[in-house]
């Protein structure tokens, strides 16, 4: 291309807006116009984000206030839940493309919005305007979308486990699906220095939620199915997240008929890798190593004496859980090939 896309970023002093930074500064097709923040306005981008630091005689930026956004080709939101559906008639006024992080336009149902947040939902005629930013889901879409939507970390794990066997109808209809997810630190968003001030933006109070996660919302959106219940516990691990999905299957399932559910789903997928090993160092997901990346491993195991399933799937919350998704839509949005930008393939050991 010839001319770069103008990207801004509204909020980008969390981990989020810092994960959005480091991507989108290395994607070819991409210059960063603003980045604001209204508690570091002024202040170099690589004094909250240190790895941001600049290289080779390239010139730091600066974070703005929001009150100096300009217009731009494409807006990121990556405020804290609620700020974005105050305002979203003048965010759109700024750019012709909006991708939303928060959990602001996730859920097309007002009536849900309300049941799972606590309140009215402040801007609900533009829920129906939104795609929900998980690929694998909405490809096709996304491709004709100005508004994406940003996906939950706890929900793209939960989803991307179970997307396989719900499209091929191999779970029963008479039993519920339990979804036990483990989740690292930083899904709360906000930095450590953030968070001591504002604990709302921490996460701290959703890191150990038995019953009644907000993410659960988006899961039954995306499956159809209003049976599905999350469980999230937050561990000690900074990045990272693991579902593992308890379900049963028909009568008579193999494992061959998993592998082709999974291969019919995921084959053809750039992020989605399936990770059911015999043998090795790993044989089944594990989110350490998917840091920084915005892959997604799956798998599972069978008990073919009871059909009962054990789907999995780990990716990095701030990843393919939050920033690398956004990218990867941006994307789709923009025609460009999907992996832009998101090669990274991990580090080991």
């Amino acid at each position: 291309m010839s001319e770069r896309v103008r990207v801004s970023i509204v909020g980008g002093s969390g981990y989020g807006g810092g994960e959005l930074l480091r991507l989108l500064s290395g994607h070819p097709y991409v210059e960063i116009a603003q980045v604001t923040s209204e508690s570091q306005a002024g202040n170099y981008i690589h004094s909250v984000h240190p790895n941001l630091r600049p290289t080779g005689g390239r010139q730091p930026l600066r974070f703005t206030a929001l009150s100096e956004l300009q217009p731009c080709d494409v807006l990121f939101l990556a405020l804290p839940h609620g700020e974005a559906q105050r305002r979203i008639d003048d965010f759109a006024r700024l750019a012709p493309r909006l991708i939303d992080l928060s959990a602001d336009f996730r859920l097309r149902d007002a009536a849900v919005y309300r049941q799972r947040y606590g309140e009215d939902h402040r801007a609900p005629d533009w829920l129906a305007r939104f795609t929900y930013g998980l690929p694998e889901v909405y490809r096709e879409a996304l491709r004709h979308s100005r508004y994406v939507s940003g996906v939950g970390c706890n929900a793209t794990a939960a989803i991307l486990a179970l997307l396989p066997v719900v499209r091929a109808g191999l779970l029963r209809a008479d039993r519920p699906v339990i979804v036990d997810v483990k989740a690292g630190s930083s899904e709360g968003g906000a930095t450590p220095s953030l968070a001591s001030h504002h604990p709302e933006r921490s996460g701290a109070v959703r890191s150990f939620a038995p019953t009644g996660h907000r993410h659960e919302a988006e899961v039954i959106q995306a499956l159809g199915r209003e049976d599905i219940y999350l469980s999230v516990t937050s561990i000690e691990l900074v990045r990272g997240v693991l579902a593992t999905a308890h379900a049963w299957v028909e009568p008579g399932l193999s494992d061959k008929d998993l592998w082709r559910a999974y291969r019919a789903t995921y084959g053809q997928e750039p992020f989605v890798r399936i990770v059911h090993e015999r043998s090795g160092i790993y044989r089944h997901p594990e989110p350490k190593l998917l840091a920084g990346t915005n892959l997604a491993d799956v798998g599972w195991e069978l008990d073919p004496a009871t059909g009962r399933l054990v789907a999995l799937a780990a990716i990095d919350n701030l990843g393919k859980g939050a920033a690398g998704s956004a990218v990867q839509c941006l994307n789709l949005m923009m025609g460009w090939e999907e992996t832009t930008g998101l090669t990274f393939s991990g580090l080991h050991p």
